[in-house]
């Protein structure tokens, strides 16, 4: 694969591992969250600061980067047990501009400056870049399905399950709202810190203008456009509009416009994702499947 190849795979790699963070909160939880890009950028500046200042490698720091993001996203996440639909919209969104304002006047994130010189992932003794750095984000996707997977069969997903279909009845059955959500954003924050490490030590420069809000926009519509609350949805997702960009880059600059209206034309005629249940891709999956039995 050219250099070219190989770094946009990387970018998809790492962005997949942010929406399959976000499907846990939206697609399996059923909260809205329009700030997502704040914990992509929360794992992506502990990671860098903890390698450069604090002389941690990569492996000693993600720990901590997991710990450090999944413990702001259960802070964070406590305004979504009194904050409904709309409100909690808003919130999310604010949340992602003072995480974003914070970074860039704060002297100690390096303001607008950014922070530079972050090492490179180092693997039994080599510098991973190009191909060995990309198949590490694979390889750190597969880990992050499995473990999307495994919630979903174990009784913290089916509880989410429960509270997004209907709150009020989960509650009667004994189903704790606190315990539930905050559990998924801590595991869905937890997510976006290690696409946001991975991020880091493979530009090995970021600045505050890399997580805004237009970010969160891009991650919701590759998990909208995949299908909230499926497995693979925001791998295609990411796939997809990790592509297009490349495919239309004469129209860079209308980005945001394009996301938006994908999001609109999904919501109005394909409400499910690509694999959601009432998408075209799982009918004709039944309808072949149905052949086989007769």
């Amino acid at each position: 694969m050219s250099d070219y190849t190989i770094t946009i795979g990387t970018f998809i790699a790492i962005q997949a591992i942010v929406a399959c963070g976000l499907n846990v909160i939206v697609g399996y939880a059923g909260q809205i969250s329009l700030g997502h890009a704040a914990f992509f950028g929360i794992g992506a500046y502990a990671s860098a600061l903890l390698t450069t200042a604090g002389g941690f490698s990569f492996w000693g720091a993600l720990p901590l980067v997991l710990f450090i993001t999944g413990f702001i996203g259960l802070v964070l996440g406590l305004p979504s047990l009194r904050l409904k639909e709309d409100f909690l919209a808003i919130t999310t969104i604010g949340i992602n501009f003072i995480v974003v304002s914070v970074f860039l006047y704060v002297p100690f994130f390096g303001g607008a400056l950014g922070i530079g010189g972050i090492p490179r992932v180092i693997l039994f003794g080599t510098r991973l870049r190009g191909t060995p750095f990309l198949f590490l984000c694979l390889a750190f996707l597969a880990a992050v399905q499995l473990v999307s997977w495994l919630f979903t069969r174990s009784w913290s997903g089916l509880a989410c399950f429960a509270l997004r279909e209907d709150e009020a009845a989960a509650s009667s059955m004994g189903v704790s709202p606190v315990r539930f959500k905050l559990a998924a954003f801590i595991l869905g924050t937890a997510m976006a810190g290690l696409g946001g490490a991975l991020y880091a030590h493979f530009m090995r420069f970021i600045s505050a203008t890399d997580f805004g809000f237009p970010m969160s926009v891009m991650i919701l519509s590759m998990v909208v456009l995949g299908g909230m609350g499926t497995l693979w949805g925001p791998v295609l997702g990411a796939l997809v509009l990790g592509m297009l960009p490349e495919v239309f880059r004469p129209l860079t600059e209308y980005r945001m416009f394009l996301y938006a209206a994908l999001l609109l034309l999904m919501i109005r005629f394909q409400p499910g994702g690509l694999l959601g249940e009432s998408s075209l891709a799982r009918q004709i999956f039944s309808r072949l499947k149905g052949g086989e039995k007769e």
